[in-house]
């Protein structure tokens, strides 16, 4: 199961709140059926209800603060909310017995658990997002020189990808972004696995929550696969590199400054 970690804390008082909730609610939920002497049906009426108004008021709420915003995000936000709506309202629990209304809780709070995390991480950080910069200044410092140079060296392969994406004279540019990209998992699985274990050895008590994080950002690049996409591929390689250097600029900052600390 999924929780709410500082990794995926946005810096936006209200909506931050908002996700703690929901992933407090769904804790509560799975907490609450886990219990044998309930009537079970009665409870998962209770928890899908609750968990349906609460997404819903807090969809409205992050919509409206991107429509304040101007923000560009907006339309796609609102298709993925449309999903996670889509989710809560196919429940149907009337015509199960007791062990199915369980099991069937059970997959759709791990759903939700997963759901929520991802959609932090690679819709939610883009919220308000700033113009993008490559260069790993002294802000992203950690403190630490074996992360530091590891760090650095992400920046760098990930201005490649942007640059291959915008030089209009590279002649064999989807083989060029296909090795860069390769680069990066590459160099991800390095750098991960030698920053967990620096914190092994440091007894860092935050380490499952990076771990978990870590496996997440692996499984984003792991899923790329650019040999589907026929339509529109300048757009979804322009969204990806904003994703890959929003994803890495907030780990850093929310997460990695702690283990210099």
């Amino acid at each position: 199961m999924y929780k709410f970690t500082d990794d995926i804390r946005l810096g936006i008082k209200e909506i931050d709140e908002e996700h703690e909730g929901l992933f407090a609610l769904i804790e509560e939920a799975q907490n609450m059926l886990s219990e044998s002497d309930i009537d079970v049906r009665i409870v998962a009426t209770e928890v899908v209800k609750r968990l349906r108004d609460y997404a819903e008021n807090h969809f409205a709420h992050e919509e409206a603060y991107m429509r304040q915003l101007g923000d560009p995000e907006l339309a796609s936000q609102k298709v993925e909310h449309a999903a996670f709506a889509e989710k809560m309202n196919s429940v149907v629990i009337d015509s199960l017995d007791d062990a199915a209304v369980r099991a069937q809780m059970s997959e759709l709070l791990q759903y939700l658990s997963r759901w929520l995390f991802k959609h932090i991480i690679g819709s939610d950080s883009l919220i308000g997002k700033f113009e993008s910069q490559f260069a790993f200044t002294s802000k992203y410092h950690v403190g630490i020189d074996m992360i530091d140079e590891e760090h650095a060296k992400l920046f760098e392969i990930i201005a490649d990808v942007n640059r291959v994406i915008h030089d209009d004279y590279v002649h064999d540019k989807y083989d060029e972004i296909v090795k860069i990209i390769d680069e990066l998992k590459d160099y991800t699985n390095v750098h991960f696995r030698d920053e967990e274990a620096y914190m092994e050895r440091i007894g860092y008590k935050d380490l499952p929550a990076q771990k978990q994080a870590h496996a997440f950002f692996e499984e984003k690049l792991e899923v790329i696969n650019l040999e589907d996409i026929d339509d529109n591929q300048q757009e979804y390689l322009e969204e990806l590199v904003e994703f890959l250097l929003s994803w890495l600029t907030v780990h850093i900052l929310q997460m990695d400054k702690k283990i210099g600390m």
